[in-house]
């Protein structure tokens, strides 16, 4: 076992061979939003970023159904029709499932990739004056809450189904095929290859990688502190957020997994003063297929920032790494 409990990792990597490594997810949850086959994509999109963010390639997934024994079959059929949807676009093949009766309908993926042992991208090992890269923008939990309730704005809802439908699949490719080193040892000395594949083409080294999900900014920010033995500084000016999130916040549209989220990690936040509350609030709202979070070498922060946004990736720079210290998380204006 290569990654596994200790550091709260996005999957777990099983060495098969010294050139190949498994790597392993699971998640399933109950509809956020109300058309089934959105709901499907969302589910498989949710599902595959673990295998991405551990700098993987996904193979293949199983489908995990609760459905209930009167529930309309062309409902369910829509909701396999959306997750397979965006397997085929990930190039992942569902090889079969489970299903169980259940009053309550959830749905999701185990999914299995590959990754070559010496590359993978784990919460461990973001080091002081690296960079914090951040590939999505924050709002889909108070969003689906607002649209639960029947108060969410249809553009709110555009945006907020567009990012949870959109794979993190570019953005890890970008950054793995860019990066330089074995995943375990970035940051050490650079060997006469790796600087001659620097200055051959646009490289850098990314010396820790997450999504941000159901933890929030915050929870899984304080993952990747915890993990590397360092603190962070995050800038919440600079931090994307969708269109309509701070209203929802503003309306208490706040899911419990956003107070669960906040009850648990800001006694490890320190804020500037004069941050306003719903930007303290929104840090800690449980992401549905969320973003990457990037911790990399501040001399490569700008050339993976452009080859994501060449791209179509919308990533921006939203803090940085610096040696460990209390707060753990300090977050600024």
């Amino acid at each position: 076992m290569l990654v596994g409990f200790d550091h709260a990792d996005d999957a777990g990597v099983y060495l098969l061979t010294p050139e190949q490594a498994l790597v392993q997810t699971v998640d399933f949850f109950t509809p956020i939003v109300d058309d089934p086959y959105t709901f499907g994509q969302i589910a498989a999109t949710n599902a595959l970023s673990d295998v991405y963010a551990m700098g993987g390639r996904p193979l293949t997934s199983l489908a995990l159904v609760c459905f209930p024994e009167k529930g309309d079959l062309e409902i369910l059929e829509r909701i396999l029709a959306g997750g397979l949807s965006k397997m085929m676009e990930a190039g992942c093949t569902v090889i079969g499932g489970h299903s169980i009766r259940d009053d309550e309908t959830k749905f999701g993926y185990s999914v299995t990739g590959v990754i070559h042992p010496q590359r993978v991208l784990a919460n461990k090992g973001a080091q002081p004056d690296d960079r914090l890269l951040f590939t999505k923008s924050l709002g889909t939990g108070v969003i689906s809450t607002a649209i639960k309730k029947g108060t969410a704005k249809q553009d709110w809802i555009d945006a907020a189904v567009k990012s949870m439908t959109t794979l993190n699949k570019t953005a890890a490719d970008v950054i793995t095929k860019g990066s330089v080193g074995p995943g375990f040892s970035f940051g050490q000395a650079e060997s006469s290859s790796a600087g001659q594949a620097r200055a051959a083409v646009p490289t850098w080294f990314v010396h820790a990688l997450t999504d941000v999900t159901g933890f929030g900014l915050i929870g899984h920010a304080r993952e990747m502190a915890l993990a590397s033995d360092v603190s962070l500084v995050l800038h919440s000016a600079k931090i994307p957020l969708l269109d309509g999130a701070l209203d929802c916040v503003r309306a208490g549209n706040i899911p419990g997994g956003l107070t669960a989220n906040r009850d648990f990690a800001e006694c490890l936040v320190e804020y500037e003063d004069g941050i306003p509350e719903e930007v303290k609030t929104i840090l800690f709202d449980p992401q549905t297929a969320g973003g990457l979070l990037i911790a990399v070498a501040s001399e490569d922060a700008a050339a993976l920032t452009s080859a994501l946004l060449a791209a179509s990736v919308p990533a921006v720079e939203i803090g940085e790494v610096i040696p460990g210290t209390k707060p753990l998380i300090r977050v600024t204006s």
